[in-house]
């Protein structure tokens, strides 16, 4: 059992403290480093001075302890401590006065480094060496800094400072360039669970390979926090499989986490709710699931952009990677990006709201489609501006007499001409668009091209002409389109006109004065705006509203 005696008694010791590294060889994952410090120590070339960094859980302080022990041991076995002597004994009890630790989180003051700076002019008492471990360097202030960086400019040749940090980019130049800089990796999803295993069957734990690899997927690269699950796991259940890490994680399972997927890609916001607030109700973590979200939307992500690299760089178990493919192949790459973009702004929401049900459950409805969103957080504003520019238009159509609306196919001609200027063309020939008939035109035959120019100089306003055609009289080209919005736009904007008879210059060569009919009746025209107006409340309209910005 995985007790110790201490006065007597017997004290429970925590799987990650009794399983913790206690040479090189036993670090995993980060071979670049422990191989460089063996050779270091086997040939007596150990710097003084020595800087850790990477994420929680890989390895910083305990290549560290392992380190201010090899370089003291008397006895190193190929540039390993040899756990057998008193030096050894006495560093792994924490009561070896020569290896100093200083966590920097609460010993952040220029006093205690002054206090460290005033005993490094001592020599050690029985070692080699006295090593400072300072963990969480980063959380020192500017002047503690200033006061360590004295003592690491010119230190006594018996002295090696040893810092560790997960924000690097926290720690002034001036200290990290006196340092050997060690990147320590997240550690693979594969050797965690090859670990957990190893250490399962060490404890005498039932532990299934795939309870292994959902624990070493949560972990993400912590073997500290991989190890922290596994001994809460076997204390909920003595069989650890994938559904005992789920419940005791507090995340959701695997057929949860897929239905919600499901029910986001076929915009299914009430299923996606209900199941939500199932999992709600049986204590699961809000946080934590909307962080497999996150996870499972970058795999699909991963399959549509990478397929055939995909079952390498995914982070999934394989019997999911066949829903993933069947979700990515019925999905769009930019439809995933959003929605990913969407839960990841929602999982950092989440720290600092109230209610965090309310923040998931307003980004689930988002991300289903029943509402317009964007990682911008602009376009609630997009589409009220949008609503406002229809119901002014509405209002228009109002105000057409009651006798023309009346008539079914009555067509309303609006016109839009170029801009005005001292360059503008003046029709050679007279034409009325108003009574013109389309026999008296000439097709222009390249208006493809043309929209393919607009759509070039003026992306968002050119698919206001889609569907429409063109014809020309001498320099006068007559647009007609189904769409009113058009003239509106042109209208009101001489930029969107210019830039209309800048395309045509440029695919035909000739400067023309522009007119537009629009071919659609009232009625049908106030049947468009009711359907654009019913689109701003769906997820389709977001590449209408980014026309409109």
């Amino acid at each position: 059992m995985n007790y110790e005696f201490e006065g007597g008694a017997a004290v429970y010791k925590a799987l990650y403290r009794k399983w913790r590294p206690m040479t090189f060889d036993d670090v995993i994952s980060q071979q670049h480093i422990t191989e460089t410090l063996k050779n270091q120590l086997k040939n007596d070339k150990t710097a003084h001075a020595y800087l850790f960094t990477g994420s929680r859980g890989t390895g910083k302080t305990t290549c560290a302890r392992i380190l201010a022990k090899a370089v003291n041991c008397p006895n190193m076995k190929n540039g390993n401590p040899c756990l057998e002597c008193d030096i050894c004994r006495e560093a792994d009890e924490s009561s070896l006065t020569d290896i100093i630790e200083i966590d920097a989180a609460s010993n952040n003051g220029v006093e205690d480094i002054r206090e460290l700076r005033d005993g490094a002019v001592y020599s050690p008492e029985r070692c080699r060496y006295k090593i400072y471990i300072i963990d969480e360097v980063h959380m020192l202030s500017a002047s503690a800094f200033n006061a360590l960086l004295k003592i690491m400019e010119e230190p006594p040749e018996y002295v090696k400072f040893i810092l560790a940090t997960t924000e690097i980019h926290k720690v002034p130049a001036t200290v990290a360039s006196r340092c050997q800089r060690y990147d320590f990796r997240r550690i693979r999803q594969k050797d965690i669970a090859a670990r957990l295993l190893y250490i399962a069957e060490k404890e005498q734990l039932s532990l299934s390979s795939d309870g292994a690899a959902l624990i070493a997927k949560i972990a993400d690269g912590g073997m500290r926090d991989a190890v922290s699950l596994l001994d809460q796991c076997s204390v909920c259940s003595e069989e650890i499989t994938a559904e005992t890490v789920s419940q005791t994680a507090g995340i959701a399972g695997r057929d949860f986490l897929y239905d919600i997927l499901d029910a986001v890609f076929v915009s299914d916001a009430p299923k996606a709710l209900e199941i939500t607030s199932r999992l709600y109700d049986m204590s699961k973590d809000l946080t934590r699931l909307c962080e497999e979200l996150i996870l499972q939307l970058r795999n699909i992500m991963l399959l549509i952009a990478s397929p055939a690299a995909a079952a390498d760089i995914i982070a999934a178990m394989p019997d999911e990677l066949e829903r993933l493919k069947k979700i990515a192949d019925s999905s769009g790459l930019d439809i995933v990006m959003n929605r990913l973009e969407q839960l990841q702004s929602c999982r950092e929401r989440m720290g600092r709201v109230m209610n965090k049900r309310v923040e998931f459950e307003m980004t689930l409805i988002r991300i289903c489609g029943n509402i317009t969103g964007a990682s911008s957080g602009e376009v609630s504003a997009d589409i009220s501006e949008l609503v406002e520019k229809i119901k002014m238009l509405e209002n228009r159509l109002n105000n057409v007499p009651a006798g023309d609306r009346s008539v079914s196919r009555k067509r309303e001609i609006l016109t839009a001409t170029g801009p005005a200027g001292e360059n503008e063309p003046q029709p050679n020939v007279r034409v009325d668009i108003k009574t013109i008939t389309e026999d008296e035109l000439t097709p222009c035959t390249r208006w493809n091209e043309i929209m393919e120019e607009f759509r070039r100089i003026n992306p968002a306003v050119a698919g206001s002409l889609d569907g429409s055609y063109a014809a020309s009289k001498g320099n006068v080209m007559c647009i007609f389109t189904p769409n009113r919005f058009f003239i509106s736009l042109f209208k009101s904007s001489k930029e969107n006109a210019v830039s209309l008879s800048k395309a045509i210059f440029n695919v035909l060569g000739q400067k023309y004065r522009i007119s537009a009919r629009c071919t659609a009746t009232v009625e049908e025209t106030k049947s468009m705006a009711e359907q654009l107006v019913k689109k701003a409340i769906n997820s389709n309209i977001e590449t209408a509203v980014d026309n409109q910005a």
